[in-house]
């Protein structure tokens, strides 16, 4: 049997940055990634779905800049980018208060257009971001939320961001009603990108519904993994959450992963036990995994105005 998988769960109740960087140190020590990021190229990759989404369909702002400057001060060369579905990552995080959280730091704001088609399952060829695939360590920052399509947003769903523009919208169009299909695209997206870390805020989330409305509930819990899908099943215990329904987890289990396996994971801190009680609901029914055609073709014409309107402002430099 193979080594057991570390999953780092604990309480958090605040976005203070000197607690949330204290986390992040804790990750370091646990997860063996602090060592030898002088110099390193970190991409921070946060959900920026949409500057139309609430706030908490975002992740939120004090979480990033505390990771950031947590890793600015390994002496990582850090830059922050993300592919909205809709829209730019420039107009989400100015729309959601992100850049006013990260003035004065040395961090670049980029844009994925560096696309590269890679094979992934079921003959499908998606563009990826070659700035993902290209950097040393790419910092994965979900914000737990519920999920109407794909039950929720965790670790391994968040990295759907690295899809070019408006792909991930032709993916859900192309996927039919077929949750299968878009769990093993999601898996097969994360085994494409070799070298990352989920830092995953759970603090204040959305549930009940999502991913760009829900409610908020204070959960208080921050966790952190290699293996996103570990930090995925760890999370699915810790929010008692019926696993067989969440297609990503299925996927992974389906392939025979050892992160879908709990008895596999090694809790470096606390239990999934210790959380519950939060209340946290997931969607009792998936909506089908396609866009409305109406929505899609409004929402292109809208990604393609931002995309022209970013062309013509000045790139975010480095502060």
């Amino acid at each position: 049997m193979s080594e057991p998988i570390p999953v780092l769960l604990d309480t958090c109740k605040t976005y203070d940055t000197p607690v949330l960087k204290q986390f992040c140190d804790d990750a370091a020590a646990a997860l063996g990634f602090g060592a030898g990021l002088g110099g390193a190229r970190v991409l921070l990759k946060p959900n920026l779905i949409s500057s139309m989404a609430s706030r908490l369909a975002c992740s939120d702002g004090r979480f990033i800049r505390a990771v950031a400057e947590w890793f600015i001060d390994q002496g990582a060369r850090v830059r922050i980018g993300d592919s909205p579905s809709f829209g730019s990552a420039s107009q989400v995080m100015a729309k959601h208060g992100i850049s006013d959280h990260l003035r004065g730091l040395d961090i670049e704001v980029i844009e994925f257009r560096d696309v590269r088609e890679l094979e992934m399952s079921h003959e499908v060829r998606i563009g990826v971001s070659g700035e993902a695939l290209d950097c040393d360590l790419l910092v994965n920052l979900p914000r737990v939320k519920a999920h109407g399509q794909m039950y929720v947003t965790l670790a391994v769903k968040n990295m759907y961001g690295v899809v070019c523009g408006m792909r991930k919208a032709v993916r859900h169009m192309m996927n039919g009603l077929s949750h299968v299909k878009f769990g093993d695209l999601m898996i097969d997206l994360c085994l494409a990108v070799p070298h990352s870390v989920s830092l995953i805020d759970g603090i204040e989330v959305m549930h009940r519904s999502g991913p760009i409305k829900g409610v908020a509930l204070q959960v208080g819990c921050v966790a952190a993994a290699k293996d996103p899908v570990a930090l995925d099943t760890a999370l699915l215990a810790a929010l008692e959450l019926d696993l067989s329904k969440c297609p990503v987890w299925r996927a992974a289990k389906a392939r025979t992963l050892a992160g879908a396996e709990i008895d596999r994971l090694e809790f470096v801190r606390l239990a999934p036990e210790r959380f519950s009680g939060t209340g946290f609901e997931a969607p009792e029914f998936l909506s089908p995994v396609p866009f409305n055609p109406l929505r899609f073709m409004y929402n292109s014409y809208r990604r393609v105005a931002a995309s022209r309107q970013t062309l013509n402002t000045t790139t975010t430099p480095r502060r």
